[in-house]
Formats: structure tokens, C-alpha cells, sequence
């Protein structure tokens, strides 16, 4: 099971570098919407084999919202952050999003409120941040707040899951926001994107890796790694992602790392894991996300 899980962390944290590198040959959201095409189309066909029953009004509601909020305003955030910051530091603002989950959680979810080690696992997270996103007065700061804010949308998405689709089947759930998140991206892509698409053999491989390992396969392989580990030490697990995305930029795109991003990369990391290890009520992240509350 160890072994299947760091697979998935290199699946996930190498996708930073394949989604930069597709912003290359594709309109960085468009890229986004074939990939969670393509992921729904392979999802859709795995409901129909396993004969998942289609949504019920009140679950499609809440579907087309977290479908809104994690896969077309999430992604739109990502896509565009890899055009102006490194992969390696989009990663890393992108699953900073249990720090902020915690502090939802704390005021929405009834027995998850916040611990001494959380608050302390929070400040060094928050510390970690600024560090990590090199802030000099003057400079571009827009870029790293937008990657940062698709960590809240997630975040909140988490939140929405947690109180309102407990008991849904969670791949009918992951296959229908994921469906209506991709068409969210395309009208985004059709309204305001305006570069062109340059077909060839990597573009295919972009998309395949991103849309069937990166997306489809890799949330049937978290549903099944949560059913077989505890879910706290799943997500300690992830945070390996941020890490091999930190790695993959340096070694495949030639990225940069000062010393002061990677002090801040570290707290980043030691910040999200004292909010997850710590506490009676532990949080992990499924399928993009879900989540498990361990009593």
C-alpha cells in the first residue's frame, strides 16, 4: 500500500510540470477543460460498468457547485499561476489548502475545532507562505495569490462535501462535478482565452497524462488507498505531492529554488502536517478532494 500510494504522489506532483509544459502548446484553461473532458468521459464509463444510479436533485445541486468550485475555478486559478510562477511553488500554495480547511472546519464542523498544535501548525503554514512566495514590495503578487486562492476554493468545496453529501456514492461524485466543472472551463475558454491550439504527439501525451492518470485513475487509486488506510496517514502522505512538483520544476523545467522559497516550501510542509497529524478530529483529501473525519 506504501508503495501504491507514492506512486500516486508522483502521479499528482508531476502533473504541475505536464500542466506547465501543455500551457505551451494550449490555451492554459483550455488545456484544463480537454483534461477533465477526458478524465469525466473515462469516469462516466466506469459508472456505467459498475451500474452507479444517475444523481438525485438534491446531490446534482450540490455536484454542479463543487464542480464550480474545485475542477473549473480551481484549475482556471492553477493554469493561469504556472504562466507567471514555477510549478514547484504553484504546488506548493495549491496544497497548503488543510491549513485553511482547519480553520473552516473549526467554525462549520461540529467536533473539529481547533488545538493548540493546530494554531501552531497553522502560523508556521501562514509564515511558510510568505516566505514561499518571495514577496518583494513592488514586484508581481498577483500570481501567487491566485495559485493560493485555488487552495480556499478547494478548501471549501471540502467543507460543502463534508456537510452536505455525507453517504453519497463518492465516484457518482467525482464524475458528475468533474463532468460539470470541465464544461465550466470551456465556457471560461470560449469567453476569454483567445490563443490557438498546437496539435502534435506531446500534446496528445499532455492531455493523456493529465486527464486519465493524472484525473481519472489517479482518484479511483485515493478512493481505494482511503478504504485499505487510515485516513489520517493518507493524508500525511500527500504531502509528498507538493514535494515531487518542487523536484519535477528543478529537474525537468530547469527551475530556480533559492534558499529563502525553500525555507518557506519546508514550513509550508511542516505547517500542513502538525494541522493533519495533530488533534482528535484528523483530515485527509479525496478524490480531489474528499474527505474522512476519524473519531
Amino acid at each position: 500500500m506504501n508503495g501504491l500510494m507514492l506512486f500516486l504522489c508522483i502521479i499528482w506532483g508531476f502533473n504541475f510540470v505536464i500542466m506547465k509544459l501543455g500551457n505551451d502548446v494550449f490555451p492554459p484553461v483550455l488545456f484544463a477543460a480537454f483534461r477533465f473532458l477526458l478524465g469525466a468521459i473515462v469516469l462516466f464509463g466506469l459508472t456505467y460498468i459498475k451500474k452507479i444510479p444517475l444523481p438525485g436533485k438534491r446531490e446534482l445541486k450540490w455536484y454542479i457547485l463543487c464542480g464550480f468550485l474545485q475542477t473549473t475555478y480551481f484549475n482556471i486559478a492553477i493554469q493561469i499561476s504556472l504562466n507567471y510562477i514555477s510549478a514547484g511553488l504553484t504546488s506548493v500554495l495549491t496544497y497548503s489548502m488543510p491549513l485553511f480547511l482547519s480553520l473552516m472546519a473549526h467554525y462549520f464542523i461540529p467536533g473539529e475545532k481547533l488545538t493548540v498544535s493546530k494554531i501552531i501548525g497553522i502560523s508556521i503554514g501562514i509564515v511558510g507562505l510568505f516566505l514561499a512566495m518571495d514577496i518583494q514590495f513592488g514586484g508581481n503578487i498577483w500570481a501567487p495569490i491566485l495559485a493560493l486562492s485555488s487552495a480556499v476554493t478547494w478548501a471549501l468545496s471540502s467543507l460543502i462535501f463534508k456537510k452536505k453529501l455525507q453517504g453519497c456514492d463518492t465516484v457518482q461524485f467525482t464524475t458528475w462535478q468533474m463532468g460539470a466543472g470541465a464544461i465550466g472551463l470551456f465556457m471560461y475558454s470560449i469567453s476569454f482565452e483567445h490563443g490557438q491550439s498546437h496539435w502534435s504527439l506531446m500534446a496528445v501525451v499532455y492531455l493523456l497524462y493529465s486527464g486519465i492518470l493524472a484525473s481519472a485513475l489517479a482518484f479511483v487509486i485515493w478512493s481505494h488507498i482511503l478504504s485499505k488506510m487510515e485516513a489520517s496517514k493518507a493524508s500525511i502522505s500527500l504531502l509528498i505531492v507538493p514535494v515531487v512538483g518542487t523536484l519535477s520544476g528543478i529537474l525537468f523545467l530547469n527551475e530556480d529554488l533559492n534558499a529563502i522559497t525553500l525555507i518557506g516550501i519546508i514550513l509550508v510542509l511542516l505547517g500542513v502536517w502538525l494541522v493533519n497529524y495533530t488533534g482528535s478530529a484528523r483530515i485527509s483529501l479525496q478524490s480531489h478532494p474528499f474527505l474522512k473525519v476519524k473519531k
